[in-house]
């Protein structure tokens, strides 16, 4: 059984699916992320890095389709090519630039998450790991 559980909410300016830009990186906005009191242990040491990887569930995403015309093209391709939030397991993935910690809460700048999405996990970004060649 898998069971996920949240460990935070993210706080934006979108209000709505149509108002969150289509991906985080062309955002200039500044959003917090809260990180619920049970789990604020698991940030000491966050503010080491310059940007941080979210993971979160896409609560407003109903249904899908495996064929998505993307933005990037004019014909379909699977639905695993594409960055869709309509996906079977609607998780959304944002490196976000870390602007500063208060307690429990973060300040963040390139999020394309909608008010009130809930938080899955906190990863630290790294470079020399997670960059590779551009597509």
């Amino acid at each position: 059984m898998l069971v996920l559980t949240p460990i935070g909410i993210i706080h934006s300016p979108y209000k709505t699916v149509g108002q969150a830009p289509r991906q985080g990186s062309g955002s200039d906005e500044i959003c917090q992320v809260e990180v619920f009191e049970a789990f604020q242990e698991g940030l000491r040491d966050i503010e080491m890095f310059s940007h941080l990887i979210l993971i979160y569930w896409f609560h407003l995403s109903v249904g899908y389709s495996l064929s998505v015309t993307p933005r990037w093209d004019v014909r379909p391709h699977g639905l695993f090519t594409s960055r869709s939030p309509r996906r079977p397991n609607p998780l959304g993935l944002c490196v976000v630039e870390l602007l500063g910690r208060e307690g429990n809460a973060l300040k963040v700048r390139g999020l394309d998450a909608i008010d009130g999405t809930p938080l899955l996990d906190i990863k630290p970004y790294f470079p020399r790991v997670d960059e590779r060649c551009s597509v």
